[in-house]
């Protein structure tokens, strides 16, 4: 049915999403364009552009068999049966709908390639997250361009990948979702793409829908998820203030099987690629529909991620004697979350520019996100308006014992495993005193720690060290 498939896009899903294809239907060739010949070089390499666990022998597997990578768009289009759109969609940064509106440019740019390449027939799919109705967009741009003899089908397919489990994700899915027209060309396009994932897929999970209930779902998906973190991170305040244990409130709510357990782990807050960015886009279509207290309810989801990442970071300035200027702190962990080298919304920015904007003098450690990419996120326009400065003041380590020697504090920012397993006695050595440890993803012990010597805060939970130091919400004189 399918003998060649093109993927317009080689980022965080275009590339796992296609490695995993290839792997599963050897009889399918597979290429994944890209305009950037550096992330096409990488593809092509031993050092994949991506860190994802499982990843490398995927495409080491299949590189040059049936999976090919390629700056060369003409040919791969031209030929393909089927082609994915799995392009950045980010969120506006002017005009109308700035800092809400998904930017659709790149997708828009590849339905007119598309259009203009195509000599035969093509079934186009939205990989990329999109508001509803985007598939409307994209079939108005080809089909007013489309060439005499040539039609196109438009499917929706979000992808539902947790960065850190995409492998694991794709080869075992909860769901695989399509949408598509409720035409009989449409309905014969559903079930090419379904023929695709059924080869390692049972039939029973892939769900069909029209294709405006398959693009929301994919919003209403990451809003759900970043909800309960919202959700519990708000209850850790409480926690904090009350004497309760945000874990132990955690755990009893999650026994429910109504509720359950999942992203019920209160932390410094959530990030990403998709949280932030779909939500923002919810509210924005929300607003456009003229449903005000719809939109508000989601953007709260987002006020809670702000002020839990705000209110933490508030933590240990006061805990630090109201004052971190020129004090050498340790941020451990920089990606958004373990198992990635994904900075993108992580709230390891905001807490660095918060400590920066006081005078803090950082020294960062992260095993797999890259040094430049560091110092991208903590000097780009929209973190600082002086980028020297923040040069000058942040120091990134290749090694975790180096970024905390001398240091006055330490700041787990990612939930590395690693981290867990460092020698805390040798640390607490290094360090000046009193030493600190802020815990933002409470994967420590903290009674071993405060043992050693440290004296540690952690998110929803009082810590009383000794009786040294007490904190009670935001307010240390309470």
């Amino acid at each position: 049915m399918i003998s060649k498939v093109c993927c317009i896009g080689a980022g965080y899903v275009g590339g796992p999403t296609c490695s995993v294809m290839a792997l599963k239907c050897p009889d399918i060739q597979v290429t994944v364009v890209d305009r950037s010949a550096t992330r096409i070089a990488q593809w092509n390499s031993e050092k994949l552009p991506i860190y994802e666990p499982g990843l490398d022998a995927v495409v080491k597997k299949c590189r040059g068999r049936n999976l090919f990578f390629s700056t060369d768009m003409e040919p791969a289009i031209r030929e393909a049966d089927l082609i994915f759109i799995s392009v950045n969609t980010p969120t506006k940064t002017s005009g109308r709908g700035k800092g809400r509106a998904a930017d659709l440019k790149f997708v828009e740019n590849c339905a007119r390639m598309i259009a203009e390449i195509s000599q035969s027939n093509k079934i186009v799919v939205e990989k990329s997250t999109v508001p509803v109705k985007a598939a409307e967009s994209i079939m108005h741009i080809l089909r007013a361009n489309q060439k005499p003899g040539v039609k196109y089908e438009i499917l929706s397919n979000p992808e539902f990948l947790a960065e850190g489990t995409a492998i694991r994700d794709l080869m075992q899915p909860d769901r695989v979702l399509i949408g598509g027209e409720e035409t009989p060309d449409g309905q014969k396009a559903i079930e090419t793409l379904c023929w695709i994932y059924e080869h390692w897929i049972p039939k029973e999970n892939i769900l069909t829908t029209n294709t405006w209930s398959s693009e929301l779902s994919k919003l209403a998906a990451n809003a759900f998820l970043a909800q309960r973190i919202s959700s519990i991170n708000s209850l850790s305040a409480v926690c904090e203030s009350t004497g309760a244990d945000v874990s132990e409130v955690a755990r009893a709510v999650g026994l429910d099987s109504r509720i359950g357990s999942k992203f019920l782990q209160a932390s410094v807050g959530f990030g990403g690629s998709c949280f932030q960015k779909d939500i923002l886009n919810l509210v924005y279509i929300c607003e456009g529909l003229n449903l005000p207290e719809v939109a508000a309810y989601w953007q709260q989801v987002i006020d809670m991620n702000e002020f839990q990442k705000s209110r933490f970071t508030q933590k240990i300035i006061e805990s630090l004697f109201n004052t971190v200027s020129e004090k050498r702190i340790a941020i451990l962990g920089f990606a958004f979350k373990k198992d990635t080298g994904d900075t993108r919304e992580t709230p390891a920015i905001a807490v660095c520019k918060q400590l920066l904007d006081e005078g803090a003098q950082l020294s960062v450690y992260d095993p797999k996100v890259e040094p430049h990419q560091i110092v991208l996120d903590l000097t780009q326009p929209r973190v600082t308006d002086n980028p020297e400065a923040v040069q000058e003041a942040v120091k990134i380590h290749a090694d975790p014992y180096a970024a905390v020697h001398a240091t006055h504090a330490i700041v787990i920012c990612t939930e590395w495993d690693e981290f867990i397993d460092l020698d805390y006695n040798r640390i607490y050595q290094s360090m000046m005193k009193p030493a600190y440890i802020f815990d933002g993803r409470k994967i420590l012990d903290h009674e071993r720690l405060q043992k050693i010597g440290f004296i540690v805060q952690t998110i929803g939970k009082r810590m009383q060290p000794g009786g040294r130091q007490r904190f009670y919400g935001s307010n240390p004189q309470l």
